[in-house]
């Protein structure tokens, strides 16, 4: 007989993505049947309740929250200090092996290093602060952070733009730099296509489909979802595509992002007119190219040929009624989710990076355990058709998605599309991910779009 064991440590704060490691690590210890150490947010907080845990009602989002259900009571003291060491240890790991502390601001740390591009990623609450010190001291800044107020992102990037800065983010999940990767990363070759993205997982399709056909990209500016908004005004966007125009080795440059608001894109449109490097748009939304055929453009105006985009393994139409799409990638969700308005279908359709599933957890391109909970529940209705889905790959994600996305799969009685974006130089291995879903039962796609028209066409009972 199990027993549940919670306890709540006040000040013990440590970002989402040790948390889930130190979860894993405390779920292989003999005697723990399930572990989850995070902070206590509200969404987890309701995670935690909806598995069975009783968490005391006096818990607040500065409590670290340690759950744990054991066969075995005599666990607990081994629980208890796998959390300290693993805890103590990652301290250690962030300190590095220098004698010297580290620096304990923004500030202090660039005047080790001048210059160079600052990487935020703390509470949404905070990151504000140190974006903005990053930005007085004269460096441009990614916003990895989440949940950041439209209103301080407007501050930033007004104060940027006249600073001739760049901000990228908040909420910015890829970028490419001088070559280097940030944040999630995909592995591709230098070349002569230049991108800005307000969209993490649009450029990162565009870049895999881009590297299927063999073409480089050696700079990809993510300038955070809602730069194209009406509040924010494409301030961004503005100094990354001028970045562009300015660098001899983009011969073309592809704007790509979510569904913009109508002035602020016709106002990028013009902007881009009057630029010496030409710019194609990759925009989502009602008539607009998506963003396959967004990149089969480009490769066409550079004069290269369209490739056939690759499909491996077979998915047949079942009964049901409903289309369910669980995102991690959200430009992906909107581009289905366009495709399936336009088909008039019925879907139902997720993204679980979206900021109501990540405060208090790690992306679900490295945390899928929602997305897994929630596919196990509409496999099970019988209303479900067909089953649409997206692994995305690349430097900071999963390790090997396939392997806990795949027996998933196999239990699944109904078709399930997945898209799996990414390039054949990730540290992932595509192909080896490939071949571990369609073996599950998957049909799987290079091309979002693809896989997209390829479930409706499942949900309308094609073979």
């Amino acid at each position: 007989m199990s027993t549940d064991h919670v306890e709540l440590r006040a000040g013990a704060y440590a970002d989402s993505v040790t948390l889930l490691q130190v979860s894993r690590q405390i779920q292989q210890l003999p005697g723990v049947v399930t572990a989850q150490v995070a902070m206590a947010t509200p969404l987890n907080l309701e995670v935690l309740e909806r598995i069975g845990f009783a968490v005391p009602s006096d818990a607040t989002v500065n409590h670290l929250v340690v759950a744990v259900r054991l066969d075995d009571a005599e666990a607990l003291d081994r629980v208890r200090t796998e959390v300290d060491r693993a805890l103590t240890d990652t301290r250690r790991a962030v300190a590095g092996p220098s004698e010297d502390a580290p620096p304990r601001t923004t500030g202090s740390a660039l005047l080790r290093t001048p210059g160079a591009v600052v990487l935020v990623s703390v509470p949404g609450v905070s990151a504000a602060v140190e974006a903005m010190d990053a930005l007085e001291a004269g460096s441009d800044v990614m916003i990895f952070s989440d949940n950041v107020p439209v209103a301080q992102e407007r501050a930033l990037k007004a104060y940027a733009t006249a600073c001739g800065l760049l901000v990228m983010g908040p909420d910015c999940g890829t970028a490419l730099v001088d070559g280097i990767g940030l944040g999630f990363a995909d592995v591709v070759a230098p070349g002569p296509v230049g991108i800005v993205a307000a969209s993490g997982t649009g450029c990162q399709q565009v870049l895999a489909l881009l590297d299927h056909a063999g073409v480089g990209v050696s700079t990809a500016y993510g300038v955070g979802g809602r730069d194209l908004s009406a509040e924010i005004g494409g301030l961004s966007t503005r100094t990354a595509l001028a970045r562009l125009d300015a660098d001899p080795g983009v011969d073309l440059a592809l704007l790509v992002s979510k569904p913009p608001a109508a002035q602020v894109a016709a106002e990028l449109l013009a902007y881009a007119d009057g630029l010496g490097t030409p710019v194609l748009t990759a925009l989502l939304g009602p008539g607009l190219p998506d963003l396959t055929a967004a990149t089969e453009q480009v490769l066409r105006r550079l004069g290269h040929e369209v490739p056939v985009w690759p499909v491996a393994g077979r998915a047949e139409p079942r009964s049901g009624t409903r289309l369910h799409g669980l995102f991690v990638g959200g430009t992906l969700k909107e581009e289905a989710a366009a495709l399936c308005a336009q088909a008039g279908a019925d879907a139902e359709l997720v993204d679980f990076g979206d900021d109501d599933y990540t405060e208090g957890r790690a992306h679900p391109m490295i945390d899928p355990s929602l997305r897994l909970a929630r596919l196990a529940e509409i496999a099970a209705d019988p209303a479900t058709a067909v089953i649409l889905l997206d692994v995305v790959l690349g430097h900071g994600a999963e390790d090997d998605p396939a392997a806990l996305l795949a027996p998933v799969v196999v239990g699944i009685d109904r078709p399930v599309v997945v898209t799996v974006v990414g390039t054949a130089q990730d540290p992932q291995d595509r192909d080896r991910q490939v071949a571990a879903l369609v073996a599950a039962g998957a049909e799987v796609h290079l091309s979002n779009a693809g896989a997209t028209r390829r479930a409706l066409a499942l949900l309308g009972g094609a073979s």
